[in-house]
């Protein structure tokens, strides 16, 4: 089964979870998964509630007894104690020890040691235990996680005031599409973080699939746009009914009207140079009607930050702008054939079920010096006898 689940306005272990419970995870399955473990006496209170107008799933743990401030080292115990069956148990330790590294990180002690309130607190152990017993019990094997809202501002906290997102959110979503959104507070929790990072096989949007079931987990804040997670589960469509894979990237973009033709082309090779995945210039009129340009680069979003800097030093731009976009990627092979002018490199893209082929272009143009032909005559040959090389 697959599952995608949306964190267009963040995530939290309890959105998480809640979404879960509405797509169908019972929630007796999760009482007895916790039943057998060594925690405090508590009720989990399952409420239906309405966020901006979205019916959705709030869990609520509640216990009268003091709960213990617990170490790494003690949920691990806890966890390789349990009697959970041994994928929930893989998940949860995943989430937990990205958790507890986040955390050792932020306040420079030993992992091991990490004593603090997200890893310690029992509705924690309740969300990451519950979400990974969840989409076992829902037969998951792949989850797709949307590009994940963080919010902006400050939050309170136990450690005192702290931006958002807060300092063990920003290291656990490190290499993950994410963007602040127009809501001031803190949309996503380091337990959500930690889960996403722990159990995503991948991030974008939802992949061609035919949907099963729905789900909304309500966050506890009420926003002026719903504050849900959403999961949706699907069983996988046909290779022909998917289409191309479709994958995140950043585009960086930067006006400029000050750089020399010669310096904007050194800029844009360094940049392929250092491993964009595509630059291109684009002719603009800025104010005052001065001639300028518009430097694009296109970039894996983990790498966005990077790029963003190196285009600042490579321009003197003083401002760069980011978006993440979403892009549909043909299938494609590289392959070197032996054609009447010796070995060619070629694309060989497999593009609505039929495979084309496109000589490379230094390829092509090499031999159009060296034997004096006409470019296009040349990626005309080659093409052709590619294609028939390849059987395409």
């Amino acid at each position: 089964m697959l599952a995608h689940l949306d964190c267009s306005t963040g995530i939290s272990g309890d959105k998480f979870l809640g979404a879960l419970i509405d797509a169908g995870y019972p929630l007796e399955r999760l009482t007895g998964a916790l039943a057998p473990l060594d925690l405090p006496p508590h009720e989990i209170v399952l409420d239906w509630v309405t966020r901006a107008g979205v019916s959705a799933a709030h869990l609520r743990v509640e216990s009268d007894h003091e709960q213990p401030r617990r170490t790494w080292r003690d949920i691990r115990d806890l966890l390789l104690r349990s009697p959970l069956p041994d994928a929930v148990r893989r998940r949860a330790l995943a989430a937990f020890e990205l958790l507890a590294e986040a955390e050792a990180e932020v306040h420079g002690v030993a992992v091991d040691d990490v004593h603090f309130h997200e890893v310690g607190a029992l509705d924690s152990i309740v969300d990451v235990i519950g979400v990974a017993d969840g989409l076992d019990a829902l037969e998951v094997d792949e989850l797709v996680v949307s590009p994940i809202a963080t919010g902006f501002g400050t939050v309170e906290t136990e450690h005192g005031t702290l931006p958002v997102p807060a300092p063990a959110t920003a290291r656990l979503l490190a290499g993950v599409p994410s963007y602040a959104g127009g809501i001031e507070g803190e949309l996503t929790t380091p337990t959500g973080a930690a889960l996403v990072r722990a159990l995503a096989t991948r991030f974008g949007p939802m992949p061609a699939a035919v949907p099963v079931a729905v789900g909304h987990g309500a966050g506890s804040r009420p926003l002026v746009v719903p504050n849900v997670a959403r999961v949706t589960l699907a069983e996988r469509a046909s290779a022909a009914e998917a289409g191309p894979p479709t994958e995140t990237v950043a585009i960086l973009e930067t006006n400029l009207d000050h750089l020399s033709p010669e310096q904007l082309a050194f800029s844009s090779e360094r940049l392929l140079e250092e491993g964009a995945l595509d630059v291109w210039r684009t002719p603009i009129v800025m104010k005052k009607g001065r001639a300028a340009v518009t430097l694009s680069v296109m970039a894996a979003p983990e790498q966005a930050e990077r790029f963003s800097r190196l285009v600042a030093e490579l321009t003197g731009s003083l401002g760069v702008r980011r978006s993440l976009v979403e892009r549909d990627v043909a299938p494609r092979t590289s392959e070197t054939v032996e054609t009447a002018f010796g070995p060619v490199r070629v694309k060989v893209a497999t593009i609505a079920g039929r495979r084309r082929v496109r000589p490379e272009h230094d390829d092509v143009a090499a031999i159009s010096r060296r034997e004096r032909l006409p470019y296009d005559e040349v990626a005309r040959r080659v093409t052709a006898e590619a294609e028939a090389a390849l059987g395409c």
